[in-house]
């Protein structure tokens, strides 16, 4: 079965904000710097599939457990997308995702590979 074969090298973290809970976001940031974790940059506007402003946190499957749990417990009523990185993007942000408060609507169509051409 080909799900058997497939190997998580890591996780990200999205945790999503607007104007109104940016400080809430960077509390939440603060307290994450506690783990063994990558604080990625602050994007202020939506980037990638992302719909609004976030900020990414990556981590390997160890700290999975201690990571996770914790932003269960902070969050700060933030939304956050929890996923894999297993080398599919469209089905780590997607299938394979999970979602701390609301389930905001991704862009995944800037994750699928691009193709030289089409035929038809």
């Amino acid at each position: 079965m080909k799900a058997d074969t497939i190997e998580i090298v890591g996780f990200h973290a999205h945790i999503y904000f607007d104007a109104d809970n940016r400080d809430a976001a960077e509390r939440v940031r603060e307290g994450l710097a506690r783990f063994e974790v990558q604080l990625g940059r602050w994007h202020d506007k939506p980037i990638g599939p992302h719909p609004q402003a976030m900020y990414q946190v990556a981590f390997l499957p160890p700290q999975f457990g201690k990571v996770v749990p914790w932003l269960m417990l902070h969050r700060e009523g933030l939304d956050i997308l929890v996923h894999p990185e297993t080398g599919d993007d469209v089905a780590d942000h997607t299938l394979h995702s999970l979602w701390l408060g609301e389930k905001l609507e991704l862009n995944v169509e800037v994750l699928r590979p691009k193709t030289a051409s089409t035929s038809g």
